[in-house]
This record gives structure tokens, sequence and C-alpha cells, in this order.
């Protein structure tokens, strides 16, 4: 006998848009995740591109790459960086308010990867928290992300925090 559940919704992750009031919202989702100002960008071998797949590890340095928690599974590949960046939007207009770096490890002979979902998962939350972490990178990465972020909208990176600026050069 199959169990049908009529007019019950499957419970799951809640993504709101800006629009819905949810510091108003006290019911059931209270606490959903609201990524309508993140973008993740992806910094391959010096350059920075934004890639919206990479919101469900769908970048397109992700596909067909089996990804393990094991680094010597990647062992001859290269470092990959996906940095998510929340825009905060207030009259004077938009800013990067958070930025934080996950790094992933790529063998596209191989097809095989290293990256750990969980860090990658906590750093979307502190983007999103308008935290600051992008110590891990190297130069060059930083100096791609810059050039990204201040071509895509030069105001916003002059309205962004000091923190930002200073962790990518200045």
């Amino acid at each position: 006998m199959e169990d049908k559940q009529i007019g019950k919704k499957p419970i799951g992750l809640n993504i709101i848009s800006s629009s819905q009031k949810s510091s108003k919202h006290k019911g059931f989702g209270t606490g959903a995740i609201n990524l309508n100002n993140v973008s993740p960008v992806i910094i391959d071998e010096g350059e920075a591109r934004i890639d919206v797949g990479a919101m469900h590890a769908k970048s397109k340095v992700e596909r067909g790459i089996k990804f393990t928690a094991n680094r010597e599974d990647a062992e001859g590949g290269r470092r990959v960086w996906l940095v998510w960046v929340a825009v905060d939007k207030t009259e004077e207009g938009g800013s990067y308010a958070g930025a934080t770096a996950c790094e992933m490890w790529i063998n596209s002979e191989s097809k095989r990867g290293f990256k750990i979902l969980a860090d990658h998962v906590n750093k979307l939350d502190y983007a999103i928290k308008r935290r600051i972490m992008l110590n891990e990178m190297d130069e060059e990465s930083k100096a791609a992300l810059k050039k990204l972020l201040t071509t895509h909208n030069e105001e916003w990176w002059n309205r962004s925090p000091e923190e930002l600026k200073q962790e990518l050069g200045g």
C-alpha cells in the first residue's frame, strides 16, 4: 500500500526573497537563508569570474570532478578559490560587505578534486553575516578578486569596508 500525503509540502531549505519581511515572520521556516545578495566568485589560474553555478557546487571548474575530503586524491592538481561575496544595498548605494574564501584543489586530468563541503557552507554563512575572511588566499588570487570587484562596480568598491580593501591590497 502506497502512503500518500495529499496537500503536504516536503520540508526543505527555504530560500526567501528580500521582499518578504523575515524579521516579522516567526513561524515555520524561521531562520531561512537569504541568498539574494550573495554571489560566488571562482578564481582559477589568476582569473576571477562570477559563476552562479557554484551556488550548487556546479561551477564550470567543478563539473565532471569527483570531490573527496582527502587532499591526496587531487595530487598534482591546481588550487582554485571559491569566494562568497555579499553585497549590501543602502540608500547611499551598494557595497561589497562580506567576502570569504574557500579552497579547492582540482586535478583535471584525473577528474578528481579536494574540498571540504562543510567549510564552503560555513564560509557562505560568514559572508552572509558580513565577515571578511580572505587571509588564506595568495597575492595573485587577491589581485584577481580586487580587479573583478573594482571593474564590476567601482562605486560599490569605494563604499566597501576598509577591512576588505586592506585585505586585497588597498
